[in-house]
């Protein structure tokens, strides 16, 4: 009786644990925030340059997808989107202009700039590695949010098929931002 009652105890407690865990997540900006999908799951940041990272589910057969948020980047979509898109190898006979797309609006007082890249990214874990991946066949979504004289952007990564699955609750999530 004891041995199934300690199990039990054992397993309400975990059910507990486990719960707690499921709590929504707010990503907070400056002054903006938005609460992250239930689908996302919320990781430790893999380095202190990240404020948040989350892993989101893989298309079928296909990696996960990872979005990362990061605060106090340099502000402008000039002086970033040529550096982002540099991490891209581009085909030949194209130019990055080619593989790439970009979007701007408003949200709550900030604006939004989108650069969206596909093809063969060369991923370093942080930007002053010297190793670099090949990814192939992946696509990047940067996002810059630029809130008075503070920016911040989110990258979503992954295979192209991946993020496809998830760029319209990425936007949708993004526009959402209070």
């Amino acid at each position: 009786m004891r041995r199934l009652s300690f199990l039990l105890a054992a397993f309400v407690l975990v059910g507990f644990a486990r719960g707690a865990d499921d709590k929504p997540v707010v990503v907070k900006l400056n002054k903006l925030s938005a609460t992250a999908p239930a689908d996302w799951k919320n990781e430790k940041p893999s380095n202190r340059l990240r404020t948040f990272q989350f892993k989101l589910p893989g298309a079928k057969d296909h990696p996960d997808a990872e979005l990362a948020v990061y605060n106090e980047t340099p502000p402008g979509a000039e002086k970033n989107f040529p550096k982002w898109k540099t991490t891209f190898v581009v085909p030949e006979g194209k130019t990055a202009e080619d593989i790439s797309k970009t979007a701007k609006w408003e949200v709550a007082g900030a604006t939004v700039s989108v650069l969206d890249v596909s093809g063969t990214w060369k991923y370093k874990e942080r930007p002053l590695d010297k190793k670099e991946t090949l990814l192939e066949d992946w696509r990047v979504i940067w996002v810059l949010i630029e809130e008075k004289e503070e920016a911040h952007y989110f990258r979503l990564s992954g295979p192209a098929i991946t993020v496809a699955e998830h760029a319209k609750a990425f936007e949708k999530w993004v526009k959402s931002l209070k």
